[in-house]
Formats: structure tokens, C-alpha cells, sequence
């Protein structure tokens, strides 16, 4: 397609974002460039699963099939579709992911993952990406996180590349404290 005003040729987003990530080296930074354009408000799982089904043959079609299906019922990031597949590895329950809640000055926020546990708590992992050590970050991820207290709630972090390089780890931490195995 051209548009005429231009004079170039143009691809709508969700084809270019499919052909864009079919071409990166790993498997991850395809993931990664999907879940983006969708936690961008760029596009919708939906939309993108269209054009997986219409784009034949497809580099990896069954992974984004699977990708979307996670982001459609929340994760946002790779890390967070880390998360899912750590439980299903484990044998955790599934969290709930991007729980909305209102902060102790009534802002409006979004947890990366929570468990009921049996003893009425919630437990909530927040994953850490990278550019969380930059010390802005780091400082305004304390503030959130104090912010975010309640009696109820118990708090931890993790970092993606230790979710993605020791989920084992982190499985065990999140059983210990009171995370239910799956059904």
C-alpha cells in the first residue's frame, strides 16, 4: 500500500511489528517487541493474532500464538510471561497480573503479580527490569513500594534476569511464603 501523500510504501503496524520480530536473533526479543507494542497501547493481542493467522509461513507463529494468549490475560513484559511460565514449570498457582490499586495518596497502581494466600494476605512479586537500578528508578520503586504497604499485603521483588536465570530459586522463595500449587 502507498500512501499518496507521501509517496512511500507503508505496512500497518501489526505485520511490520510481526515481520520486525520474526527477524530478531532470539526468541525473547521477538517476545519482547510484541508484548511492547502492546503494553504501548500500539496495538491488541487480538489484532496481532489476526495477522500471526494471516501471515503464512510465519518465523515462530506458535510462540506468538502462545505470547499473545499470555499477554491477552495480562503480562506486559517478558518478564512477566517469565513469571507464568515459572509457575507452570513449578507448580504454582497463577497469579493475578496488573491488579489495579490505589495508593496510601490515592494514585492509581498496577502490581506485576499477586497470590491470594490461605491466610487472607496477598502476596505480591514486583519484577525488576534493568533500568530499575538507575538510582531515579530505584528511589521511586521504594517510594511506590511504601506507598503500597498494607497490613494484608506482603511485598518482594525479584529481577528479570534472575526470574529468567534461576526461576527454580524464586519458586521456592514464593512456596515458602505461602504461594498455593496448582490445581
Amino acid at each position: 500500500m502507498r500512501r499518496a501523500d507521501l509517496d512511500l510504501p507503508v505496512c500497518r503496524l501489526e505485520p511490520a511489528v510481526l515481520h520486525f520480530a520474526t527477524y530478531q536473533p532470539s526468541t525473547r526479543t521477538a517476545e519482547g517487541v510484541v508484548a511492547a507494542a502492546v503494553q504501548q497501547g500500539l496495538t491488541t493481542p487480538a489484532l496481532l493474532r489476526d495477522w500471526v493467522d494471516r501471515m503464512r509461513p510465519l518465523r515462530w507463529a506458535p510462540m506468538f500464538r502462545q505470547t499473545l494468549g499470555e499477554i491477552a490475560e495480562g503480562s506486559q513484559s517478558v518478564a512477566e510471561l517469565d513469571v507464568l511460565r515459572m509457575c507452570r514449570e513449578y507448580g504454582l498457582c497463577m497469579p493475578r497480573q496488573q491488579t489495579k490499586r490505589r495508593d496510601a495518596s490515592g494514585r492509581i497502581r498496577f502490581t506485576d503479580c499477586e497470590w491470594l494466600l490461605s491466610d487472607g494476605r496477598t502476596l505480591v512479586l514486583e519484577v525488576d527490569g534493568a533500568f530499575h537500578i538507575e538510582v531515579e528508578h530505584w528511589e521511586d520503586d521504594l517510594a511506590r513500594q511504601r506507598a503500597l504497604a498494607a497490613h494484608d499485603r506482603v511485598q518482594i521483588r525479584c529481577t528479570a534476569r534472575e526470574l529468567r536465570d534461576n526461576p527454580g530459586s524464586i519458586a521456592r522463595d514464593l512456596r515458602l511464603l505461602g504461594v498455593p500449587r496448582a490445581a
